[in-house]
């Protein structure tokens, strides 16, 4: 018989099914190889793929899109440990610790929410890559540079939400993902995002935790708070509590099983 693996596909940043943004989450006995990872994320054809194994006092823990493997992936992790504490491999009451291509980062469950010690992503002010605001479609108040990824400040969530990029011509640009923001006109929310990364396979993701260790310290910082709410403005729309805490950010979702199984390839 084949060996088999744990497979679930979970609606991650989003309490109801079919939002939010859905991640496989594939549980391994032992480290795998990277191409059939690759192989297997083409398969399930989401934004991401997480593929964990216990290790040491913890697990490790990789992402991969259709396309690439990343370094950073927020939504997979909270869908990971979803994962491990909806099936009894970990306690609700144990620190969730992921050793990750970005380090160390961990996940702790609060009352319904997952949340997430990421590092921060803080970007500088600076141009963006040749073609990718006309590419967007949009018409910048401020843009700058992460570690990983173009932020583009925009004057209005309407017009973030009325983005219609061009994925051909934004598929040319030199960066690995671009997030375009504004200030909320939803009480509920401090600020909208969206991210589009077509580069890494993925043309718009519903909803990018790792975008938001670079929102939460550009936020911060402009609206002078510690803590806010964003709201991701992709059609399937995602909610995300964030938090700063000095050169990490806490980012926090909740999460739902659509899907359990096994993979037997």
């Amino acid at each position: 018989m084949p060996q088999t693996f744990p497979l679930y596909q979970i609606d991650a940043f989003t309490d109801r099914p079919f939002a939010g943004n859905p991640a496989a989450v594939c549980v391994l006995e032992a480290p795998a190889d990277a191409a059939w990872m690759q192989a297997v994320a083409r398969e399930m054809n989401l934004s991401e793929t997480a593929f964990v194994h216990a290790e040491g006092d913890g697990y490790r823990l990789r992402w991969f899109t259709p396309a690439v493997e990343v370094d950073l992936c927020g939504h997979a992790t909270v869908a990971t440990a979803h994962a491990l504490w909806e099936t009894g491999r970990l306690a609700r009451s144990a620190v969730a610790r992921f050793e990750t291509p970005s380090g160390l980062v961990t996940a702790t469950w609060q009352e319904g929410w997952i949340e997430l010690d990421f590092p921060a992503l803080p970007a500088r002010a600076a141009e963006v890559p040749a073609g990718l605001v006309a590419a967007l479609g949009a018409r910048p108040v401020w843009t700058g540079m992460s570690r990983f990824d173009a932020l583009v400040e925009v004057a209005s969530a309407a017009e973030v939400r009325a983005l219609a990029p061009d994925f051909a011509a934004l598929l040319e640009v030199d960066v690995r993902g671009t997030i375009v923001t504004a200030r909320a006109d939803d009480p509920r929310f401090d600020f909208v995002s969206r991210f589009f990364a077509p580069t890494a396979g993925v043309n718009e993701d519903p909803v990018t935790g790792s975008a938001h260790s670079v929102l939460t310290p550009y936020w911060g910082a402009k609206l002078g708070k510690d803590a806010m709410t964003g709201f991701q403005a992709s059609a399937r729309g995602g909610i995300v509590r964030v938090r700063t805490a000095g050169e990490r950010v806490r980012i926090g979702g909740q999460a739902v099983t659509v899907l359990a199984g096994e993979l037997l390839a």
